[in-house]
């Protein structure tokens, strides 16, 4: 062993275990809150524990699994010192991206990396998360926090989650269930979600203070771009779970995340149909643009297609179903109290998303 005169414990070198310890027990609450009959124990196990009984009445059931991370928008989270929400955001990102084959979230973990951890500040964040879960139905059933001194500055942290689902595999949607003269339905977007953001941050944050980014703005409506840019992204999952148990007849669906619709909507199409949407050319499209994506699209100098290449356009999720069903389906999505639109039809095609002012 090596000679060393000075004694240097985990807290000198960064580490503090007991603040870690009343980060746990200042979220346990919140995560109560998010259990289901499934779940086994609760926090303080090596491992997470959920019943997978429910499963044998399924014919076939195929797990899905999905992860991912907040991005960028967690920099002005640091900036503006609002922590509360971006855990919705956490996990809005990863059960909308499971819900599209059918699939219902079962369980949610989390992943919470942090220069200096502090229990109110980790609490505010993993109580986002237990909203989020509890929004989609999900239980958190545990997580990582992970203090990283000298690698993560102070106040940075960083997040990612991680969701497994379950859907009948007789009962999975997706592209093989799409047909040519389909109806693509668009549900409302709460603005600009969780995608975009190094853009947002590069032409509307920087060289801004604090004050500034809260002031009201004439161009969003007397909203302040703080308040529009920090709204958190809307949670579809727990609804689409509810209308495909009401037995909506939905073919496919895409989450409108990082590449918009352009880069998205696409994924719901099989090899010989496109997405034809009608975005209307100069007069826009038939269906309400958040301001704020307005307001950062004109302030990057964007062009249209540049703007549906980055974010959502006011088109959170997209559901296809035949035009045939599109009552029912619009029935069904409205009694989970979403508000669907028109936003274009399947044809003839190779995959892709096109739109009607260039054809």
């Amino acid at each position: 062993m090596a000679e060393n005169s000075a004694h240097v414990s985990y807290a000198d070198a960064g580490v503090d275990t007991a603040e870690g310890a009343r980060a746990v027990d200042a979220i346990k609450a919140a995560v109560a809150t998010t259990n289901r009959p499934e779940v086994i124990g609760g926090l303080g196990g090596f491992g997470s524990c959920f019943s997978a009984a429910a499963l044998k009445d399924m014919e076939d059931p195929v797990l899905v699994s999905g992860t991912d991370g907040v991005g960028t928008k967690l920099a002005i989270a640091q900036l503006l010192d609002r922590h509360e929400t971006v855990g919705e955001d956490l996990v809005a990102m990863c059960v909308d991206d499971v819900v599209p084959m059918g699939a219902e979230p079962l369980f949610f973990l989390d992943y919470v990396a942090i220069g200096k951890l502090r229990a109110e500040h980790v609490a505010k964040i993993v109580g986002g998360i237990a909203e989020g879960c509890r929004k989609s139905g999900c239980a958190l059933v545990g997580g990582e926090m992970a203090e990283h001194p000298g690698v993560m500055a102070a106040d940075d942290y960083d997040l990612a989650g991680f969701v497994v689902g379950v859907v009948d595999r007789p009962k999975m949607i997706g592209p093989d269930k799409v047909r040519e003269g389909d109806v693509i339905l668009g549900l409302p977007s709460s603005g600009i979600h969780s995608n975009g953001y190094s853009l947002v941050r590069k032409v509307c944050v920087e060289g801004r203070s604090v004050e500034e980014l809260e002031r009201p703005l004439p161009e969003l409506g007397g909203e302040s771009l703080a308040d529009a840019v920090m709204r958190p992204t809307t949670i579809y999952a727990g609804g689409l779970v509810a209308a495909l148990r009401a037995g909506a007849p939905i073919h496919a669906m895409a989450h409108i995340t990082g590449g918009g619709i352009t880069e998205n909507l696409d994924r719901a199409m099989p090899d010989n149909l496109d997405a034809l949407v009608h975005r209307g050319g100069e007069k826009g499209p038939a269906w309400d643009v958040p301001p704020v994506i307005t307001y950062v699209s004109e302030a990057a100098g964007l062009t249209l297609d540049e703007a549906y290449r980055t974010f959502n356009m006011g088109v959170g999720m997209a559901v296809v179903c035949a035009p045939a069903d599109e009552a029912a389906v619009r029935a069904a999505l409205e009694e989970q109290g979403f508000s669907p639109f028109t936003v274009g039809e399947v044809v003839p095609g190779t995959g892709k998303v096109v739109y009607d002012d260039e054809r």
